[in-house]
């Protein structure tokens, strides 16, 4: 049967999961790329990261907030959700634990990349996003199962 509270959670999740995923696919199709085919991989790359780490952020948030904590607030607030998601707050287990949080941290570091030097766009550098990416797909499901598990047993 399924829980309400986290049919939202559930729902950003998948959608992170999804574009983390498309993210890596489409990351892949760099070394045969060129001119506006290229121009429409690193676009279509850059806004799959964007798309998949808000997704994650909207998921995180919905978590915060159906354990009853405030949202982490000023301008470093992307990064202080990271962190907070990272670690037990009052009670509460931390959501994302070890190369998880690792990896949702390097996702946050390039989506501000992606949506402040996307003229700049470095293939090399985008590497440990991209590996990022491909933990994240993988091993979000059972993260967030484990906290909803440890919560909601």
């Amino acid at each position: 049967m399924s829980d309400a509270r986290w049919l939202e959670i559930d729902a950003a999740v998948a959608s992170a999961i999804h574009h983390f995923a498309g993210a890596a696919e489409i990351f892949d199709r760099f070394p045969t790329a060129s001119g506006t085919e290229r121009y429409l991989v690193e676009m279509a790359f850059m806004h799959a990261m964007q798309a998949a780490h808000t997704s994650l952020e909207n998921a995180l948030l919905r978590i915060l907030e159906l354990c009853g904590e405030e949202a982490p607030t000023g301008r470093q607030w992307h990064a202080d959700l990271i962190r907070r998601a990272a670690r037990d707050v009052d009670g509460r287990p931390a959501i994302l634990v070890g190369e998880v949080a690792e990896a949702a941290d390097e996702t946050r570091q390039f989506r501000n990349v992606a949506a402040r030097s996307y003229d700049n766009f470095n293939e090399r550098k985008a590497a440990p996003a991209v590996a990022a990416s491909r933990l994240l797909a993988h091993a979000l499901p059972k993260a967030i199962a484990r906290f909803r598990q440890a919560i909601d047993p």
